[in-house]
């Protein structure tokens, strides 16, 4: 009992930390707005491949390419790469036309995907108020939605694709580093070769634009790796309906950021709605505190 909490509360504390920093990413997308966003996408993959393999060269892990040999991991490990490969150019590209609400908006509707996808595929199970909790912010999305006045596709899209990627990751259940040492690496000869092509038409910003631009695209790999290998490590420990309530801690950072940073509008109707959406967080944190305390409770 006590092994099965220390690793619940690692695994929370690894989702956590993966939320906060994604949360915060539009940030550092920001500092490359002159880049176009496809070439963002290939140096992020590109970089990403270089550095995770150095990272489980170093720790020893040299064998992980092993894991293609087995056709289930290598069908689920080229799913995992191209749902990632979509949502990462999606998200950059809402940050580089000014979306970053509707890309929070999109990390809003993800934990609902997730919850589903637990229930239905995993078959997890909700409490009364987790249930209610859900309901609440089923209730704050669609607000946000109707308001919306359109197919919110940016939204949609990295909504569904994070949550199949979450899904799988979480059906896996294979080392976290090694699968997106994989994952990473099946991309990377598209990225490096699309950043070639640039280099020899003379188009692309690697090395060739202010030296702060080519640092920024370089460190792209350890930014996009760390945060991912943090969620990985807590979708394996945690239920995915748990994942689905933490990856609030995101959109609302990006939410923050697109308002207050970038002078997004936000706008009544996004204040009823968070309102909900906080409300249902409240309530869920509730449950998960009740649950805490009947584990610790000792046996007399």
């Amino acid at each position: 009992m006590k092994n099965n909490y220390s690793e619940s509360s690692l695994g929370t504390f690894y989702a956590i930390s993966a939320f906060i920093l994604w949360g915060i990413l539009p940030v550092y997308w920001k500092l490359l707005h002159a880049v176009p966003a496809a070439e963002i996408l290939a140096h992020r993959i590109f970089w990403s491949a270089i550095f995770v393999v150095l990272v489980l060269l170093y720790s020893g892990r040299k064998n992980f390419l092993t894991l293609l040999l087995d056709f289930r991991n290598r069908i689920s490990l080229i799913l995992t790469g191209a749902l990632i490969g979509i949502n990462w150019f999606t998200y950059i590209y809402a940050v580089h036309i000014d979306r970053i609400v509707e890309a929070s908006m999109g990390y809003y509707i993800n934990p609902l995907i997730s919850i589903f996808l637990g229930l239905l595929v995993l078959k997890e199970r909700l409490d009364r108020i987790q249930w209610i909790a859900l309901i609440l912010a089923m209730v704050g999305v669609l607000i946000v939605t109707y308001h919306f006045g359109r197919i919110p596709w940016i939204a949609l899209v990295l909504s569904v694709t994070f949550g199949f990627y979450g899904l799988i990751k979480k059906i896996m259940n294979l080392d976290a580093l090694s699968s997106l040492g994989v994952e990473t690496l099946l991309l990377a000869p598209i990225a490096g070769g699309f950043i070639l092509v640039q280099a020899v038409k003379g188009t692309g910003s690697f090395l060739t634009a202010d030296f702060s631009v080519t640092g920024l695209l370089v460190f792209s790999g350890a930014i996009t790796a760390i945060p991912l290998y943090w969620f990985a490590q807590g979708a394996r420990r945690i239920p995915l309906s748990r994942i689905g309530f933490l990856q609030y801690i995101a959109p609302t950072l990006m939410l923050l950021i697109g308002v207050i940073g970038y002078s997004e509008p936000f706008t009544a109707i996004h204040t009823v709605s968070f309102g909900f959406i906080w409300t249902a967080l409240a309530l869920y944190t509730l449950s998960l505190i009740r649950k805490v305390r009947y584990v610790e409770k000792p046996i007399r």
